[in-house]
């Protein structure tokens, strides 16, 4: 996994040490109330530890999950991701063959600009690494991370039923050929 660096961000790996702040963040029905068909919130440490495991056993050349750390002071903020992203139909759901890039921010770091900073690293970084596609996905009502998809440059598509078995709102970043 490579590391990544902003202006005022460290995207690194995540580390088991850091499954209480993995716990606090997936707790919270304010960040979870977006995530998941159904959403549904974080209720032990044990679930944040296997989250750390899964995120870090990705074994993708370019797909990660990121810790989101602060360079001032050190504190984490959130997680970006970048991901295959699984299509609608039978359960358990299938990998579609695209890439998604996400973030989950703790609401203690909303609104300050952090999501689109490291989601635009992470874009740059998806389209160096020569992956022809990046697409986001947010429920209809989710207009905050709406707004960081247009401000890294994706470009609304309109609403999909293609990926999650849900209705989601599109946006995508196509590479050069």
């Amino acid at each position: 996994m490579k590391t990544l660096e902003t202006e005022r961000l460290i995207l690194r790996q995540w580390e088991p040490e850091d499954a209480d702040f993995v716990l606090d963040l997936y707790s919270r029905w304010e960040v979870q109330r977006f995530i998941g068909n159904p959403p549904q919130v974080m209720t032990n440490r044990a679930q944040a530890e296997e989250r750390i495991r899964a995120w870090r056993d990705m074994g993708h050349p370019v797909h990660a999950v990121w810790a989101v750390q602060l360079k001032a002071g050190g504190q984490l903020a959130g997680t970006l991701l970048l991901k295959s992203i699984p299509a609608s139909g039978r359960l358990p759901l299938q990998p579609s063959g695209d890439t998604e890039i996400g973030w989950h921010f703790h609401p203690d770091f909303w609104g300050q600009g952090y999501a689109t900073e490291a989601a635009a690293a992470v874009l740059a970084y998806a389209m160096d690494s020569g992956l022809p596609k990046v697409v986001a996905v947010t429920a209809p009502a989710n207009t905050a991370s709406q707004k960081v998809c247009s401000r890294i440059g994706l470009v609304h598509q309109g609403q999909t039923g293609r990926y999650y078995n849900a209705l989601c709102e599109l946006f995508e970043l196509t590479g050069s050929p």
